[in-house]
Formats: structure tokens, C-alpha cells, sequence
């Protein structure tokens, strides 16, 4: 198990964990009951927090976020020789995390995404941990919502007797969902994005080598080319330019100031 601790990568706090730390610290909170964000960052939502004071607060101030992406797997090894061997990749992380689950009786919940991916989404789960106790599963309303809303919304995930929470709203939305709606849930909250899709079946993994060469990005750039082509062939080259800035100064980089957030209430 490897565990180090949250380590600044271009101001965004990243832990330094494998999956097995991971997963320990979310199923503890789930049987303790505590208020635990969860995030899996790749360089996109790492940017998304260096771009916005108010997101990078917020994800700074989650509990755990892990490194999703490849190339902030090799941003922590480069500035501090933490010796992760691996990614912790959200889809993978949220496959570990059922499974851990569903061996200690942990009943999860779904938020986000649309109903048809739901449906499809549960039923694959249903096959392949056939002791998971899933506890409901709601849609997006892909709208921020009034206070009211939001009490209902904390109400049914609540009241479904759910210890975890799974949501999949896309970044940075989830990320705001598990800021938002943790204290009053008091349950690990994990934001985990394509998870969803890729688990009902409706996104296709790139082949491993790509992956092990943090190309996935290419690999969806090319699938969706019109819709994100500019999150990569903008965020991806400056990435990498602020993280030589931050090599310069010998890896000591500290969190860069940010400012309380606003809250937004997405649902």
C-alpha cells in the first residue's frame, strides 16, 4: 500500500496513494459515516483548478484526489519521488470500490448521467457483483438547482440507506457535487465521470499500451474530435509547460492561494 499524502501539482493537491490505499480510505469513511470527497483527476481537471480560484479551493479541500491521468502520475514520481507504479484510474477505482462494497455489505448509490445509462449501468453491475446491496440511482437534472432541490436530492440519497455515493456529472460539475453536498450526506462521495458510460457499456477503453503512454486523451480526442479538441490541444501543451516552471524550482512548489467557493448547487 502506498500512501504519501497530498503533494502540489501546479497548485492542485494530489494524493500520492495506489488503489489499495485508495479504496481503504474510502470504504473506512463509508463504515464511519464521515463526509469524504472523492476525486480521480487526469490533466484536464487538474487544469480546471488551475484556471479557477474557487475550483481549486474546492479540490483542495477534498478528502482524496487521486491520480487519474498518467502523465499527474509521472508529475508526482518527477517532483517527489513518491514510486507510484500506477495510475489510480476512476472507472478502475470505482470497480475496486464496488467490489470492496459488496464483500462488506455497503449498500452504493448512483448520481448523474441519464436515465437509459442508468438502467444499463445497474443491470451490468448487477451481473458482475451479484451481492452489491445498489440502494437507487438518480439522473442529472443538468441544471444547477434551488436550496430546496438540493434538500430533496440530499433527502432521497439519505434515505435509500446508501453508505457511498458514485457520480458522474463530468468535470468539473462533480467535483462541485461532492464539495457541495458531502457535509450534509457524510459519506465518500466519488466523483468518477466516465465511469458511467464506460460501465453501461457505452465507451469503448483504448487499448493498454495507449493507456500505459497516457494517450488516452488522443484516443478520445479522435472519437469526439468537434467537442474536445480545444480542452486538449490548449490544456495538454500548457500543462507540461507549467509543470517544467514547477520542475525549475526543484519540486518544492506549494498550493497556490485560492479563494472560498461560491456554491453553485449542480445537480
Amino acid at each position: 500500500m502506498i500512501d504519501h499524502g497530498k503533494k502540489s501539482v501546479l497548485g492542485v493537491m494530489i494524493d500520492a496513494v495506489d488503489y489499495e490505499a485508495a479504496v481503504d480510505r474510502i470504504i473506512r469513511a463509508a463504515k464511519e459515516g464521515r463526509p469524504y470527497g472523492v476525486s480521480a483527476l487526469a490533466v484536464h481537471g487538474v487544469m480546471t483548478g488551475v484556471e479557477d480560484d474557487e475550483h481549486r479551493y474546492r479540490l483542495n479541500d477534498l478528502e482524496l484526489v487521486t491520480p487519474d491521468g498518467q502523465p499527474v502520475r509521472w508529475a508526482l514520481n518527477l517532483l517527489y519521488k513518491v514510486g507510484l507504479r500506477e495510475r489510480v484510474y476512476g472507472p478502475v477505482l470505482t470497480l475496486k470500490v464496488l467490489a470492496a462494497a459488496a464483500d462488506q455489505g455497503l449498500p452504493v448509490f448512483f448520481y448523474g448521467s441519464r436515465q437509459e445509462v442508468l438502467d444499463r449501468l445497474v443491470a451490468n453491475l448487477e451481473d458482475r457483483f451479484p451481492s452489491l446491496k445498489i440502494a437507487g440511482a438518480e439522473p442529472s437534472k443538468f441544471r444547477t438547482v434551488n436550496a430546496e432541490e438540493k434538500a430533496q436530492i440530499t433527502d432521497r440519497i439519505s434515505h435509500s440507506g446508501a453508505q457511498i455515493t458514485f457520480v458522474g456529472l463530468g468535470c468539473p460539475r462533480q467535483e462541485i457535487f461532492a464539495y457541495e453536498y458531502r457535509d450534509q450526506l457524510r459519506m465518500p462521495l466519488l466523483a468518477v465521470g466516465a465511469a458511467f458510460d464506460y460501465h453501461a457499456g457505452l465507451l469503448v477503453e483504448p487499448p493498454a499500451w495507449m493507456q500505459s503512454w497516457g494517450l488516452q486523451w488522443l484516443y478520445r480526442l479522435l472519437q469526439d474530435p468537434r467537442r474536445l479538441w480545444a480542452r486538449y490541444l490548449k490544456l495538454n501543451p500548457l500543462y507540461l509547460a507549467l509543470l517544467v516552471r514547477q520542475m525549475m524550482k526543484f519540486g518544492r512548489a506549494t498550493p497556490v492561494q485560492s479563494k472560498p467557493a461560491a456554491e453553485v448547487r449542480v445537480a
